[in-house]
């Protein structure tokens, strides 16, 4: 078993090395938060992640896991140190790379003997020769004789899923110069067996940016495909399954709403725009990906005040704040959005989150009220809109919330629930890309009799093209 050193205790340092301890190796996670770490050390979690407390418990207090805020005692015994800090987003839409330079400089002083650097954190494509330079400078500038190699290995896991995600990886991508340095690390993932896919540095980083662009990308063209399904009268619902049975398709993140949040696809996709433009390339589909994302908050209020007439003045209550259910990360959430407006333009907003509620009192506006349960929150409201598909809004007594609503006006975000059923308990039911019942009387339906007739194509004509 090794011994590993991990610098950064957010989502990706934290459950990186909590799960390598949980692999048997020995693991100090170092942050410079000298508070962080002390309610570490008294088992107490800065993030939500599902199965991540008693994982950090039973290594702690096996002694496979430790907190410190210091250096010296973390790296110079250590085979491996991974930098696992965060990497924000500039002004510009670049990866702010201040922690990762610090955190490098930081390991440079201390370094003994051979260790091989890990970059964890997203990081921009070139990144890990330039933290191969910082090393090599800190070195030469002081009296420390070591030697390193720096490794790529991009993180690929999902909030709300990272410690299943870390332990039943879909691939693992490293990244070097010197391939044995790659393929030490590879050793630390034996007990996956998970395919592994060892190149050079930047390809890797490569790796990383494009799997996160591509599916920011199919969310947004689901959003896309379910804003004319609004207009046509299809059900995108209906549609992305029946996209998703074509096996070079698949179904996943076909799932119509009000757009992708968190901290990595808003950040990647503009990160990896902002590389683009840089170096000369005209990256088309990512600007397009990331209008198309802002539009479906802004379609989402537009379709409320349509059916409402006016938000003015009125109740409105929320249910899900987080950008995803399974954590309580508010990090370019759609509801910070879609709130702000709705308070902006005069309504009354009641919200309420499973396990979001502290990190969302720091973000939304002050004239926000906040509910311990979905039905304190629908009470006299005159909407009610799903943001975040918790499982707790799956079970919901609609039968009581009618009785505690002013009226009856329900906004489905993440199209969670069935129309006919909705609408079978007397609510007005709007969702994303789902058919109105009404439809066949609507201006819409007609257009599109008229634009079927000016292809020549009758209804009748129609069915016959579809039986062949």
């Amino acid at each position: 078993m090794s011994k590993i050193c991990v610098v950064g205790t957010g989502y990706v340092g934290l459950v990186t090395g909590t799960c390598l301890a949980d692999l048997g190796n020995t693991v100090i996670c170092l942050d410079v938060d000298a508070e962080k770490i002390a309610r570490l050390k008294c088992g107490e979690l800065p993030i939500y992640e599902p199965g991540l407390e008693e994982l950090v418990k039973r290594n702690y207090e096996a002694g496979r896991l430790i907190f410190t805020t210091n250096y010296a005692e973390a790296v110079p015994e250590a085979e491996f140190a991974f930098i696992a800090v965060g990497t924000p987003q500039g002004e510009d839409g670049s990866a702010d790379l201040k922690y990762v330079e610090m955190a490098a400089e930081s390991i440079a002083k201390v370094l003994k003997g051979h260790t091989i650097i890990i970059n964890k954190s997203t990081v921009p494509i070139g990144t890990g020769d330039w933290v191969a330079s910082i090393l090599e400078r800190s070195l030469n500038d002081s009296s420390v004789e070591a030697t390193f190699e720096v490794v790529s290995n991009p993180e690929f896991l999902r909030e709300g899923s990272a410690v299943f995600d870390f332990m039943n990886p879909d691939r693992i991508v490293l990244g070097s110069t010197k391939r044995a340095a790659a393929e030490m690390v590879s050793s630390l993932y034996s007990a996956l067996k998970s395919p592994i896919i060892i190149t050079d540095l930047r390809t890797a980083e490569m790796i990383k940016y494009a799997s996160n662009a591509i599916l920011a990308t199919r969310i947004s063209f689901i959003n896309e495909i379910a804003q004319i399904c609004d207009t046509l009268g299809a059900d995108v619902k209906v549609v992305a399954e029946g996209m998703g049975y074509d096996k070079r398709i698949g179904p996943q993140f076909l799932q119509a709403g009000i757009g992708y949040g968190g901290s990595c696809f808003p950040k990647d996709v503009k990160a990896l725009a902002h590389m683009a433009a840089t170096h000369n390339c005209h990256p088309q589909l990512l600007l397009a990906v990331m209008d198309i994302n802002q539009d479906a908050r802004r379609l989402f209020v537009q379709k409320i005040e349509r059916k409402l007439g006016s938000v003015t003045g009125r109740r409105i209550a929320v249910w899900g704040l987080a950008f995803k259910p399974n954590t309580d990360d508010m990090r370019e959430a759609p509801a910070l959005d879609i709130i702000t407006a709705l308070v902006r333009k005069g309504a009354e907003v009641i919200v309420y989150d499973p396990v979001a509620m502290k990190n969302a009192r720091m973000l939304l506006p002050g004239a926000v009220e906040f509910c311990n349960d979905p039905y304190t929150a629908v009470t006299e409201a005159e909407a009610v809109l799903l943001l975040t598909e918790w499982n707790e809004f799956k079970q919901v007594n609609f039968q009581k919330v009618k009785k505690l609503m002013h009226r009856l006006n329900l906004f489905d975000g993440r199209n969670l629930y069935d129309p006919e059923e909705m609408r079978r308990f007397g609510f007005n039911y709007e969702a994303i890309g789902r058919p109105d019942e009404e439809l066949q009387d609507s201006s819409s339906f007609n257009s599109f009799r008229a634009l079927a007739g000016i292809l020549g194509s009758g209804p009748l004509e129609m069915s016959r093209v579809a039986k062949r």
